[in-house]
């Protein structure tokens, strides 16, 4: 326990009604034993430090102020909220942050009555804030009753047009409902947009302590001292070109901007709200990610998100890498192919680190294109980009992908332009969870006429993919990999085109055919190792291809073989379900063949370490044998050989 930090206060807090019977002064000490305490956890477990340290003041005013869980916070994006757990009877199992069986990273209804929403996902917030103030207001019945209805969310989060949806429906709704805009000027990269500009013009353009008592707007909430300068602050910003009256015009008092690490202006702001609001109201609060730990302040990032650290020096203890991930394999290989043809431009949203788009951004920065957290304009935007004779690749996770379905289908699909998609974090994907997981892309983009894709069973194969991607025009196409480290194969020179729609011959066996799409590879290779001392070989063979199917490829095996089982990571519905369709139209099965699919279950698996995620979904070495065993009918106890 020595290394824990000094916490008396902090101490004494079991739950969010313990703050009630503090002093202001006493909130500003545990504010900062709070910081402490967080920074301790996080160095034992990892996990996304900066946003959580940016809006510790805010985590203590709020639960000082508001009577959580009645009244609703809702975190956007979760992640944020590492000290709300701490301060919400969580802090005995805060070290068991994103680890197996241990507390979510982000805010969870299963888990605690005060996460009343989750978010993982970014720009939700005020959607579900203004559904619970509805719902309180039609008489709906939660077990911890309907109070405020309080979003915080970021200014990253901010660039997304559902959040605007949202603001626009709760301005002519009029119903009490508070936003804060936790403004950071920074989301996970540096903020990208007009918005970020207009934020930054908003509070660099007038003094600062002439707002300290939040006075820029909802004059009329404000003690009668403080009117008459409110009234020439808001004026003030009328008169500015997009002016402090944007979320005005969206029906939204505005409040602001005020420092979100002072607790003399945070606590009788908020107090004035609860007291005096009967409308929607906009508090901006300005904070600094990662304040408080100079290791988070000074990184790039600012400590976005860390692995294990020492707290001293805020060095992260990183296992030493055996191959390169593939999220570095795609940068590199995307920035040599751009190097061959200047056609070629890159699309993210919010996340160029996180899939590699760095490298792209330092080599051809006007051809890379970050566009905030904005999922469906990033996917329209490259299908403009194609149409207008650009070869774009949109570089999105998965599971952020899901966020631009009708734009996939609608403006890239049906008008068959040659986006190239790259999709990474597909499969599971450890700490973060379910919410992360990239479960569903092989079945929502290979249901779609037209559609090209592919799954890279190694790093090698990921380069293949994205020069076959680079030179696929007729219409489009998806690749998608892994996070982590790629298995250590020999990458060549450079990436080879493949043919459309052809698999490839890993090894010769018989009876059984185990067929391959993606990274599962690796591990129906180790089964075959432990099949082959028990006296089955299987056949192995890499499909590449979800769609088109390899069909030679396919019908071959399945006339030599009495058993086909084919594995991907991804759910039901996905490669195994067009091979089963192909299969039953051929009339494979009318003459017996045994076939199985292996996919993820029919559940959200939350988070683990990959491998026992995996191991959960029965998709491991051990389980493909098992497979294999009983569908031949092998016992797999005793001695009995095949």
């Amino acid at each position: 326990m020595s290394d824990r930090p000094n916490t008396p206060l902090l101490d004494l807090v079991n739950r969010p009604a313990d703050l009630k019977r503090f002093s202001d002064t006493q909130l500003t000490q545990l504010a900062s034993e709070l910081r402490s305490e967080t920074i301790s956890a996080v160095s034992v477990t990892g996990g996304h430090l900066g946003a959580g340290l940016g809006v510790v003041e805010l985590t203590v005013a709020l639960h000082a102020v508001f009577d959580t869980p009645r009244d609703k916070i809702i975190w956007d994006v979760g992640h944020q909220c590492y000290p709300h757990k701490i301060l919400t009877e969580r802090r005995d199992r805060i070290r068991t942050l994103r680890m197996k069986d241990g507390l979510s990273g982000f805010t969870k209804r299963s888990e605690s009555p005060y996460d009343p929403f989750g978010a993982a996902h970014s720009s939700t917030s005020i959607s579900a804030a203004l559904g619970f103030a509805v719902a309180r207001d039609l008489g709906g019945v939660t077990p911890e009753g309907l109070g405020d209805a309080i979003a915080v969310i970021g200014d990253g989060s901010m660039s997304a047009g559902m959040a605007f949806e949202a603001m626009n429906n709760a301005g002519h709704l009029k119903k009490r409902l508070i936003v804060i805009l936790n403004d950071n000027e920074m989301s996970i990269a540096p903020p990208t947009g007009a918005l970020s500009s207009y934020l930054s013009r908003l509070y660099t353009e007038e003094p600062f302590q002439d707002l300290k008592a939040a006075a820029k707007g909802a004059v009329s909430l404000l003690p009668e001292p403080f009117r008459e300068g409110a009234k020439r602050a808001k004026d003030m910003l009328k008169g500015m070109a997009m002016g402090g009256t944007m979320f005005e015009e969206l029906g939204f008092s505005y409040i602001g901007p005020i420092d979100g690490h002072d607790m003399d202006q945070l606590l009788p702001v908020l107090r004035m709200v609860k007291a005096r609001a009967t409308g929607p109201i906009l508090i901006h609060a300005l904070t600094k990610k990662g304040k408080g730990y100079a290791p988070a302040e000074a990184a790039r990032d600012k400590g976005h998100a860390t692995a294990k650290f020492d707290v001293v020096t805020g060095e992260q203890k990183k296992a030493p890498s055996n191959a390169p991930s593939y999220t570095s394999v795609f940068g590199k290989t995307l920035v040599e192919e751009a190097g061959r043809d200047d056609k070629i431009v890159a699309v993210t949203a919010a996340m160029p680190d996180g899939t590699g788009l760095n490298l792209f951004a330092e080599r051809y920065p006007s051809r890379c294109f970050d566009v905030g957290i904005a999922e469906q304009h990033g996917v329209t935007f490259s299908a403009a980009l194609a149409a207008g004779g650009m070869k774009p690749f949109c570089t999105m996770y998965s599971t952020f992908l899901q966020r631009g379905y009708d734009q996939v289908v609608h403006d890239v699909a049906i008008q068959r332009l040659p986006v190239r998609f790259a999709i990474d974090r597909a499969g599971l994907v450890g700490a973060d969870g379910a919410t992360h997981a990239g479960s569903f892309d092989i079945a929502y983009m290979a249901n779609l006429p037209g559609m090209v894709v592919m799954a890279a069973a190694d790093e090698a194969e990921l380069m293949h993919m994205v020069a076959t991607a680079a030179a696929h025009d007729d219409g489009p196409i998806a690749f998608r990999y892994p996070r982590g480290e790629g298995v250590g194969v020999d990458l060549p020179e450079r990436g080879e085109v493949l043919e459309i729609g052809k698999g490839r011959m890993i090894q010769t066996g018989s009876r059984v055919a185990l067929l391959s799409f993606g990274t599962r590879l690796s591990e129906v290779q180790k089964a075959a190792e432990a099949l082959e001392a028990r006296g089955i070989r299987p056949t192995i063979a890499d499909a590449r291809f979800a769609k088109p199917l390899d069909r030679e490829l396919i019908l071959d095996l399945t006339a030599g073989h009495e058993a086909l089982i084919t594995i991907e990571e991804g759910a039901v519905g996905g490669f195994g379900s067009h091979v089963a369709q192909l299969l039953a139209e051929e009339g494979v099965f009318d003459t017996g063949l045994k076939y199985r699919s292996m996919v993820l279950p029919d559940i959200f698996i939350d988070q683990s370490s990959p491998a026992d995620m995996y191991s959960t979904a029965a998709m491991n070495a051990e389980q493909i044998e098992a497979k294999v065993l009983d569908v031949l009918g092998v016992a797999t106890i005793g001695e009995q050989r095949a």
